[in-house]
This record gives C-alpha cells, sequence and structure tokens, in this order.
C-alpha cells in the first residue's frame, strides 16, 4: 500500500523518572514531532510545573522504524544514557492490512526495542500512538476499506500501537485516544493543520500534555503552560489527558524499571473468541486476575475478578464498535481489541 511522506517517525527516548529528576530522552521522529515542536513543548509544561528534562531529537521526514533502524537513529540508541525512548511510526504504515505491518512495521519496532535494552540497562521504551487522519486515508481504503474513515483508520492504529507496547515490553503512550476522545466530546477543537494529518498547536498539546503525564505521572490538570491557547481550550485538554492517561496509567505505563525482570518480551497466551461478537464472549488464559472492559475513550464499562477460567462477559448492551479488553494475569498485562457486531 502507498505511504505519504508527510508523517513523523518519533522515538523519545529513554527517561528514567523513576531513579533521577532531570529525564534525558531521546525524540526520532519526522514532521509529526518537528511541525510544532513537539519535544520543546513537552519541556515547556515540565518547566513550567518546576521540573526538567533534558532531549535531543533525529526528525528526517516521513521516517519510518526501518529508516531509523539503519541512520544516525540506531547510533544515537547505542551511545546509551537515555532514560526513556518513545518509538513513533509513519502515521499510516501501522494501520495497513496485518501482513504488511508485520513485513514492515513489528520486526523494525522490535530491532529498535532490542538495541534500546541494550545498550540503555535502565530504560524505559514507550511507543507514540497517533492518530487516523481527519478523513481517514482514501487512497487506500480500495485495498482495505477499515481506513475510509477516521474511526477507521484510528482503531487500526490503536489496536497495533498496543500490540507493539505489549509484544516487546514497552509503555505506550496513547496519545490517540487523547485525540479520539476530545474527537468524540470536543469536536470544536480542531486538532489537525489544513491537510488533515498533521496536528495544529492545540492537537500537539494534546500530544505534549500526554508525554509529561507519561514522564511525570503527575495529574495534568495542575499543568501552567497552556502554548498560546485560550484558558478554556487548554483546560478541556487536560481534561482530556487526565482521563485517558492519567488515570489509565497502570495499562499504559508497561513495565516500570523497577519491575522488568529481564529485556524478554513478555508472553500471554490469551484466546478470546468469538471475535467479532454479537454477545457473548469467551476469554480463556492462565492466571486470569483481572478483566477490564474500555471504550475507545478510555472510560471503564465492567471490571470483573474471575474465579475460574474460560469466563464469558455478555457483550449483548452495547452499542456496536470496537472496545478495549485489559487482561491482568499472573504473567503480566495483555489488552485485545473487541469488536461488537
Amino acid at each position: 500500500m502507498k505511504q505519504k511522506h508527510l508523517i513523523l517517525l518519533f522515538l523519545l527516548a529513554p527517561c528514567l523518572l523513576y531513579a533521577q529528576n532531570i529525564p534525558n530522552v531521546l525524540f526520532l521522529g519526522n514532521s509529526y514531532t518537528e511541525v510544532n515542536n513537539l519535544p520543546q513543548m513537552v519541556s515547556d509544561i515540565a518547566q513550567s510545573m518546576g521540573e526538567r528534562m533534558t532531549f535531543e531529537k533525529n526528525t528526517p521526514g516521513g521516517c519510518t522504524f526501518r529508516q531509523h533502524c539503519g541512520n544516525k537513529s540506531m547510533t544515537m540508541i547505542q551511545e546509551g544514557g537515555w532514560d526513556i525512548v518513545v518509538l513513533q511510526e509513519q502515521s499510516q504504515l501501522p494501520s495497513f492490512p496485518q501482513w504488511q505491518v508485520e513485513q514492515e512495521c513489528f520486526p523494525y519496532a522490535q530491532r529498535l526495542v532490542d538495541s534500546i535494552y541494550a545498550h540503555n540497562p535502565e530504560v524505559e521504551p514507550m511507543f507514540f500512538m497517533t492518530w487516523g487522519h481527519k478523513n481517514g486515508d482514501p487512497g487506500n481504503a480500495s485495498e482495505f476499506p477499515v481506513l475510509a474513515t477516521y474511526e477507521g483508520m484510528d482503531s487500526m492504529l490503536c489496536e497495533r500501537y498496543i500490540y507493539m507496547a505489549e509484544a516487546y515490553n514497552a509503555s505506550l503512550c496513547p496519545v490517540g485516544r487523547v485525540w479520539r476522545y476530545l474527537h468524540t466530546y470536543n469536536p470544536d477543537i480542531e486538532l489537525y493543520q489544513n491537510d488533515g494529518s498533521h496536528p495544529s498547536i492545540a492537537g500537539t498539546y494534546a500530544a505534549a500534555c500526554s508525554f509529561y503525564v507519561m514522564f511525570f505521572h503527575r495529574d495534568p490538570d495542575s499543568i501552567l503552560f497552556n502554548a498560546s491557547l485560550d484558558e478554556s481550550t487548554a483546560q478541556t485538554i487536560r481534561t482530556a489527558v487526565k482521563r485517558v492517561v492519567f488515570d489509565n496509567l497502570s495499562h499504559w505505563q508497561r513495565p516500570t524499571p523497577q519491575n522488568r525482570i529481564d529485556n524478554t518480551p513478555a508472553t500471554v497466551s490469551l484466546k478470546v473468541y468469538p471475535n467479532p461478537t454479537t454477545s457473548l464472549l469467551t476469554i480463556e488464559t492462565a492466571g486470569l486476575q483481572q478483566l477490564e472492559l474500555q471504550d475507545l475513550e478510555g472510560r471503564t464499562l465492567k471490571t470483573y475478578t474471575p474465579t475460574r477460567t474460560p469466563v464469558s462477559i455478555n457483550l449483548g448492551n452495547l452499542p456496536t464498535g470496537a472496545y478495549l479488553l485489559h487482561s491482568k494475569t499472573s504473567s503480566g498485562y495483555v489488552t485485545r481489541t473487541i469488536f461488537k457486531q
């Protein structure tokens, strides 16, 4: 499928906030990072809160994970000294058909994370979940119809980024979920530039507040920096970040350096079927401790504490659409995207 080289691959360096007060962050990306200088905006937010971070960046236009594996990004990773590394793929690629993502995205994401861990022993890799284009990806919708709308493209990006974070033992900054929340509940806030892809100042502010929360674990309601937005708009964005990111940190921040035992990605065998479903959904895995069902805006709809497996839950009263099923097991966390028909 075709790729438009107007997006930015963003890789934010490992930031070990847990052992120091001034995280050292590496941003590797493309235009999604450069447009409104996202790294600097995150730093400005931190400074307004009496905190500091240092950062560097490598942001060639339209860069992919594969390209970052072969440019100076890999050298920067191997030099070490980073506390957090955030990885963001080209904006369309993770939403493409499964076979294409497995060939062109996943192997290079794993290669980057493996190198991050190998050269930065106390690092926190962090994927940067991006957002669907304002009008979807009509140029590729004939081959993969789900891309025809913002909602379809955005849901595919969400699912693939969750998979990468879980498979490669990384945290995930859910910027796309914050945009989805604002898109649903505050559509008057324009998150896009005229191209329907790159972020406006408001869009970058939503991303910057999300990263600030992920780095410093602080409630965004207390953020003082507004990025020249009016206070009402800035507060609405911070509220969305609080509900999606801060209130669900345990889902997005995994693992922390304290509980990370080794560099081997956690693998949890989880069967979820039938998916899609019209009503009953069955979950089967070893050591299941808790289930939580969320909508794509981050709201918790149902919570279960199973006493045995398999477990069947009834989704019959939920509207048609996609949902996130968070499963806590004795081996770790797993998230699956559930489709209700």
